[in-house]
């Protein structure tokens, strides 16, 4: 097999050797065993399965959660002649419907869909009917609570890979600590001598922290900015912040644009084009640029705000000199950020009234229930990913059981004449197809048919039922559209018979714990910053490995050297904390006054002070409201504190 892996090397992406870890992961792969590939950015964890997948019988599901991601690497494959596909949203009919075809066929070797794409029951019946031959999952470290971007759906693609049978299974992710790692292996059956980790050490790059005062740091930025060559990424952590930097850059001579996922689409689509190809110097950006960007020259990554983590920081400047040359690697450091990073972590927790009417609803709706993510976010004023979290923890202490995604109704029109479609089937068939359609509500061109009460109406399994509207898709017979997507689930034994109490308290715990390591890895952002010694030796240390000797490249090693061997650590710059005045108060009690709905509790009220929005708030349009985010640079708990007093 090594020899196959090679050739294949050889003949279809123009290598002539692995890189460090690429062929241990590849042989566990090959060889029927799951594996973790920890390898920093651009070390090479995509070949670790595009390159099996090409020796293995059978289709590989890429999961992955950028469509920008998706369409890079399957254009990428495309142009080397590998059969690679990807479905999402931005997909056509026909675009999507050639992908079902190529994957029924057995021409498809490589799938990239989105982590949510396998809830969606259409979509498994066809997976049920191809050979799959493994499961890549990318941004692995997003299964685990302990990372730094938990995500709900991510726990059950591990349980949708046993229940679908798929083996082996590839985790990747560039940031994963020991616990996150140890989570990923657990989740996914991956034993510990199939955990690959190479050097997170990349020599080019130099790690650089200046303290700076929030409102030199424009100015600053610009001076460095006009004096450096090559391409820049400046971080921000607020899109109005990412606007604000990007003008004042422009109007001081540097050749800017703004990148944030509040943009229209052509804006964001026209900047990241531009700095993709040269033309952009600088783009100025939120989180939401970045994750499968390759571009190799990127010469300095600038944090003009604290990143969140110190796993998005390793993220984001790991973006930087992906050609091997020497790179800059600047943080902006002031205490002021992390008013506005704890205030995001306090926002999303929830009241612990909507939490018990969250559990209470769920606990009392029968056996098996299904719900609309959405309308429940509205009745609770829960944000649906908080509301994926309490499910995924109630999921795990065995109170629910995730049973896949459904759509409540489908619109389907015919692309042949109906009596056509009928014809070509026997007289039990043709039967069963009229009674399908009889039970929809047919309109001008659409026929809306609600498959359960189809199912009931014509005592027919909705499994039957779906299994047909699909076969007539892929036959091309009807256009078929899914709407009004619910999430099924089922009550583990004796569930329906505890106290929701005690369960709405345990979730408030999570939460309360959450808010704590967050605020934690926050400050383990400050320390960083105010380390004396080497920063890549303490960063390195965080995810777990040591280094022989200091880098000797980053700010703490070059002030080492000329001489300042101060073991206090960094000053960083902080203004003023706002103090709530009178006028403040009047203001809160004006609000309060109005009585609004979306605003009952301390919380909630907290919430808007400081200018985070909710599921009800944006429902009753009050982020236009004058009060919204008048307490923005206001420590949380301070306002929580002043709101609870109002009471």
């Amino acid at each position: 097999m090594p020899t196959d892996l090679h050739a294949t090397l050889k003949k279809h992406f123009g290598h002539a050797a692995f890189r460090p870890g690429q062929e241990q992961v590849m042989q566990a792969l090959v060889a029927g065993r799951s594996a973790l590939a920890l390898f920093p950015t651009s070390a090479g964890k995509s070949l670790c399965y595009q390159l099996p997948a090409l020796l293995m019988d059978g289709v590989t599901l890429v999961i992955s959660p950028l469509i920008a991601l998706m369409k890079d690497q399957v254009e990428a494959l495309k142009g080397r002649g590998i059969a690679a596909a990807r479905l999402d949203s931005s997909l056509s009919l026909e675009e999507s419907q050639r992908v079902f075809d190529d994957m029924k066929s057995g021409v498809l070797k490589l799938l990239y869909i989105a982590p949510e794409r396998l809830m969606n029951e259409n979509f498994i019946e066809r997976l049920k009917q191809v050979k799959i031959a493994m499961m890549a999952v990318d941004e692995a470290h997003c299964i685990s609570e302990w990372g730094h971007n938990f995500r709900p759906e991510y726990l059950r693609l591990a349980l949708m890979a046993r229940e679908l049978g798929i083996q082996p299974l590839l985790a990747l992710t560039a940031t994963a600590t020991p616990d996150v790692a140890r989570d990923i292996r657990k989740a996914f059956g991956i034993a510990e001598e199939d955990h690959v980790q190479t050097s997170f050490h990349r020599p080019n790059l130099h790690y650089r922290i200046t303290p700076c005062p929030a409102l030199k740091r424009k100015e600053y930025l610009a001076k460095v900015l006009l004096k450096r060559k090559g391409a820049s990424i400046v971080y921000v952590t607020l899109q109005n912040t990412a606007e604000e930097v990007a003008t004042y850059l422009q109007r001081n001579g540097v050749n800017a644009l703004a990148y944030h996922a509040g943009l229209p689409d052509e804006h964001r689509h026209a900047a990241q084009d531009s700095f993709m190809n040269g033309t952009l110097d600088v783009i100025v950006a939120t989180i939401a640029f970045g994750m499968g960007i390759d571009k190799a020259n990127i010469r300095a990554v600038y944090h003009y705000n604290l990143p969140k983590t110190l796993e998005n920081y390793m993220q984001e400047t790991g973006r930087a000199g992906r050609d091997g040359k020497p790179s800059m690697c600047e943080l902006l450091a002031c205490k002021d950020d992390c008013i506005v990073l704890e205030n995001f972590t306090f926002g999303d927790t929830p009241t612990p009234q909507a939490l018990r009417q969250l559990v209470d609803h769920l606990l009392r709706q029968g056996q098996e229930f299904d719900f609309s993510l959405y309308d429940l976010s509205q009745s609770t004023d829960i944000r649906p990913l908080v509301i994926e979290t309490v499910l995924t923890n109630l999921e795990l202490t065995g109170v629910v059981r995730p049973l896949g995604m459904f759509y409540s109704s489908y619109q389907f029109r015919f692309l042949q004449p109906e009596a056509r479609i009928l014809s070509g089937h026997k007289p039990e068939r043709q039967a069963f197809l009229k009674r399908v359609f009889s039970a929809g509500k047919r309109g001008t061109k659409w026929i809306t048919l609600n498959p359960d009460e189809a199912a009931e109406q014509i005592e027919e399994p909705r499994e039957r039922i779906m299994k047909a509207l699909t076969w007539l898709q892929e036959s091309a017979e009807i256009e078929l559209k899914p709407s009004k997507a619910r999430q099924r689930y089922r009550l583990c034994d004796n569930a329906a018979e505890r106290d929701p109490g005690p369960i709405s308290v345990q979730m408030q715990q999570l939460f309360i714990n959450r808010e704590a390591r967050d605020v934690e890895r926050l400050h383990q952002v400050l320390e960083l910053a105010g380390h004396r010694r080497c920063l890549t030796r303490w960063l390195l240390r965080y995810f777990g490995e040591e280094m022989a000797e200091d880098c000797g490249t980053c700010s703490s090693c070059l002030e080492r050297a000329k001489g300042g061997l101060d073991e206090t650590p960094r000053l960083l710059p902080q203004s003023p904390i706002p103090e709530i005045t009178m006028e403040d108060v009047a203001a809160i009690r004006a609000l309060m006054d109005e009585r609004h709905v979306s605003l009952r509790t301390p919380r909630q009220l907290a919430r808007f002070l400081c200018g985070l929005s909710s599921p009800a708030t944006i429902r009753e349009r009050l982020t236009r409201n004058e009060a919204y985010g008048m307490l923005e640079k206001v420590p949380f708990a301070d306002v929580l504190a002043q709101t609870e007093t109002m009471r």
